[in-house]
């Protein structure tokens, strides 16, 4: 029997899980919590062996360094990052924190029971990329890595001459990219792309 922590703070979402699991008959689920913060104490004595964790949880807590935490202290217990939000950084994070695999609640074509399996058997499965949105007039692919680090401290409220001291760049280039997001996107302002952006939660620094 494979026991499974559910860490997931949205009601809908987790009896939806609790019911996808329960099909399951050689998977039970020992508990769901919601806050990230308190699956570390629940591994401690329940003998998990799968934990599907949301990247948001209860009190703005992350899952996901509350998984990179667990799978330091228990690397046998295989981790399950889901999330419904498109945030571009997350998968990234997700395998820095050596979690197995990764599910888009809301996008791609994976089921969740075969997530599940395909990762108690070994398999680390990842979607490719995240979620494609569109910003303004550009499509959210079409940013460069590092136009993504600009637009990530335009959100954080940055000043030009603090992102680039913080990127390690000069002030004109920081400029320049700010000016080829704004070409992209069709905006006439950082004010306008940071609206977008944040509410398609395409950015999410806290996380």
């Amino acid at each position: 029997m494979t026991r499974v922590l559910l860490v997931e703070d949205s009601r809908i979402s987790r009896e939806s899980i609790e019911r996808r699991i329960s099909e399951m008959p050689d998977y039970s689920i020992v508990t769901s919590i919601e806050n990230a913060a308190n699956a570390e104490i629940v591994c401690m004595g329940e003998g998990i062996d799968l934990i599907l964790m949301d990247v948001c949880t209860a009190d703005d807590e992350s899952g996901l360094r509350a998984a990179e935490k667990i799978k330091k202290l228990y690397p046998h217990i295989k981790i399950i990052i889901m999330t419904s939000m498109p945030e571009y950084s997350f998968i990234e994070k997700a395998r820095r924190g050596g979690c197995d695999s990764f599910w888009y609640k809301e996008y791609g074509s994976i089921d969740l029971i075969d997530i599940c399996r395909r990762t108690m058997n070994g398999e680390s499965v990842y979607p490719e990329k995240s979620p494609s949105l569109k910003i303004g007039l550009a499509d959210s692919s079409e940013f460069t890595d590092r136009e993504l680090q600009v637009i990530r401290e335009l959100v954080s409220g940055n000043k030009y001459s603090e992102i680039a001291q913080t990127l390690g760049v000069k002030e004109n280039t920081v400029k320049f990219h700010v000016k080829s997001i704004l070409s992209k996107t069709g905006y006439k302002n950082a004010i306008q792309l940071v609206a977008d952006v944040v509410e398609k939660r395409m950015v999410l620094p806290k996380y």
